[in-house]
């Protein structure tokens, strides 16, 4: 009997764009995940493939995207934009569903700002998970749920590979779109540095949590994307194909981790 393959789909913006390359590849070969779990860009993926979405739909969408598609004026405070735009394109793709009518089983990975910890959301409206795994802190405002104050998984966990291991997958797939960044050698300006800043302990804490749970983690795969911008949506179908190469470059390892 073939084991349950569990995929873990890292945040990292627009880079983010190769998780639908790397499913295709996987698709194409008769493998389909067991379970999902999603940061971020991951989360948007991930929850719309585990909801039925097919692949070359989601391409399709994410590679004519604009930044206007997913900005909007906001008064709360929290945030420089608001998030009703990523909710609605999410709705008209996806559909208002609830995480219980998903095809396959899928969470996602936020951070509850009042509690300072990850929060795995896994029951409930399925686009709610998504937009608060994905509201980049500062950037858009925060969701606000059952008490929470909920921001972009990535800041905490990037890539939740363990939480597939939880849920049941006897091999675990873990897709890191962004791995290790490194600075510019000339000095940026503010919001330049500031953004370095933020890779700098993201590399760290990744790299920890990598090491840390190495034993449970059957493949850490890297697309090579170069020093494409997560920030940029210009290299989207750049991302898409590297996406598609990794996937293919790694089939025949995971059928063989599958049917051991």
């Amino acid at each position: 009997m073939r084991k349950k393959l569990g995929l873990a789909l890292g945040g990292g913006g627009s880079r983010g764009v190769a998780h639908v390359g790397f499913l295709q590849a996987l698709e194409e070969n008769g493998i389909k995940p067991d379970y999902i779990v999603g940061c971020s860009m991951g989360s948007v993926v991930g929850g719309g493939y585990a909801a039925g979405v097919p692949l070359e739909k989601m391409k399709k969408v994410l590679l004519s995207l604009r930044l206007l598609d997913l900005i909007g004026p906001t008064r709360q405070r929290g945030g420089l934009f608001a998030s009703k735009k990523i909710w609605k394109l999410l709705e008209k793709h996806i559909g208002d569903i609830t995480f219980e009518e998903l095809k396959i089983p899928f969470r996602c990975i936020a951070v509850d700002m009042i509690t300072q910890q990850t929060v795995e959301l896994s029951k409930g409206s399925l686009l709610d998970g998504i937009v608060a795994s994905s509201s980049i802190p500062a950037i858009f405002h925060p969701l606000h749920k059952d008490n929470m104050r909920l921001i972009d998984g990535g800041v905490l966990e990037r890539v939740p590979a363990m939480r597939v291991k939880d849920m049941g997958a006897d091999v675990v797939v873990a897709v890191d779109v962004l791995g290790w960044r490194s600075a510019s050698e000339d000095c940026p300006g503010t919001l330049g540095v500031l953004l370095e800043m933020v890779d700098i302990m993201d590399n760290h804490r990744t790299r920890a949590y990598k090491e840390k749970h190495k034993d449970n983690i059957d493949f850490w795969l890297e697309p090579e994307l170069g020093d494409m911008s997560q920030h940029s949506l210009k290299q989207v179908k750049f991302a898409y194909e590297k996406g598609y190469e990794l996937g293919l470059a790694h089939i025949q390892e995971i059928k063989k981790a599958l049917e051991e």
